[in-house]
């Protein structure tokens, strides 16, 4: 029970920490708008992230468990990954 507990709370540590940037909120809130995956470009054109620096915030949403990204050809593709949000943060997708 302890150990299922501190596995919990660490999963919420990490989804916390993902969503305490404005940047990363902002990609969540364009994809959430978008309704559908977008390509990984494509996020950073619209909100004017250089190609590092859109990688690193999507590496961190996709290791909190926020997003998924799938890879075809020599594009990535990146879209909310939903079920984190019912489980661990009911309502949130809504208040963006």
């Amino acid at each position: 029970m302890i150990i299922e507990q501190r596995n919990l709370d660490e999963i919420r540590v990490d989804i916390f920490k993902a969503l305490a940037d404005p940047t990363r909120l902002e990609i969540l809130r364009l994809l959430k708008n978008h309704g559908d995956e977008m390509s990984c470009g494509e996020v950073g054109d619209r909100i004017q992230l250089t190609k590092s620096t859109a990688s690193y915030h999507f590496k961190i949403l996709r290791e909190a468990g926020l997003t998924t990204t799938r890879k075809e050809a020599k594009h990535k593709y990146v879209q909310i990954y939903p079920d984190t949000f019912s489980t661990y943060l009911p309502g949130f997708l809504d208040s963006l």
